[in-house]
């Protein structure tokens, strides 16, 4: 068990409180979590991007993930706040309030254990984490199987850029979930060197230079789905005057879910696709 799982057991335990029966979320991966527990009916509220499941969507919102607002949180009347920490400074403003709240991590693809787990010792259901992390493991490993045996892809990966560009671009380093899960589902971050920041901005010569076998692109997905799908064939359309072998070969990808920029549960969603697009291959369920 993780340092900090531990101390969020010692934490709740000390304060001898009940299960929290009102819950706000202060990021995507943190409600999807919550409802993946099964505790979506004691969420009352969430963060403004929360969009998955559709019932979290029509719940309060208390501000983004970067700029969470405690006074809008205290109007809810929680009695836990499950958030990440960070520059917000929005413990200390929790604190003042006295408002309970628990941090879970964020990151690698362990942080998104680790996360689930934390949040079902607080809730009060950490059985229902063990289950929730068996049946994420379970279709991880099945994605592990198809692909076994087939030549790593080089891939990059880009979650970030100008509106309508190939301007101002922002990768995933080696750091990231995102690299965890592609390594499973058969691929190589083309930028894995070490000392890269997680997220590193790069030009279109960098990405010239580095060649990849496969572009996946979130970098401008849209908030409805029927834009996000408008979007995929302009991001597309984009890449194929690049001088890339990727762009040549149809292995520009464009993300219209938003499973892969939310490090949660719908993870195994991402490294399924990844398998799709890298190896042509499908995961049975």
């Amino acid at each position: 068990m993780r340092l900090t799982v531990l101390i969020a057991c010692l934490w709740w335990t000390t304060l001898g409180a009940a299960p929290a029966t009102r819950i706000v979320s202060t990021s995507p991966s943190i409600t999807e979590a919550l409802f993946a527990l099964g505790l979506g009916d004691r969420v009352v509220g969430v963060s403004t991007f929360c969009r998955f499941p559709a019932a979290a969507g029509a719940l309060p919102k208390i501000g983004t993930f970067l700029r969470p607002d405690a006074e809008l949180i205290a109007r809810l009347r929680p009695d836990l706040v499950v958030i990440h920490a960070g520059p917000s400074g929005i413990e200390q403003r929790l604190s003042a309030l006295r408002i309970p709240f628990a941090s879970v991590e964020r990151g690698r693809l362990p942080g998104v254990y680790s996360s689930i787990r934390t949040i079902a010792i607080v809730a009060g259901v950490p059985d229902r984490a063990a289950t929730l992390i068996a049946q994420l493991e379970s279709r991880l490993q099945r994605v592990r199987g198809v692909v076994a045996g087939r030549a790593a892809q080089r891939v990059l990966l880009i979650i970030g850029r100008r509106a309508g560009t190939l301007t101002d671009l922002i990768a995933v380093g080696r750091e990231s979930y995102l690299t965890d899960l592609l390594t499973i589902a058969g691929g190589v971050n083309a930028l894995a060197d070490e000392g890269l920041p997680e997220y590193p901005r790069i030009s279109m010569e960098t990405v010239i230079r580095l060649a990849p076998d496969v572009i996946i692109d979130a970098g401008d997905m849209g908030d409805a789905l029927e834009e996000r799908r408008a979007r995929r064939v302009t991001t597309e359309a984009l890449w194929k005057g690049q001088p890339l072998a990727a762009s040549r070969a149809g292995r520009v990808h464009a993300v219209t879910s938003d499973a892969f920029v939310v490090p949660g549960p719908r993870v195994v969603e991402a490294a399924e696709t990844m398998a799709l697009w890298l190896h042509g291959v499908t995961v049975a369920p």
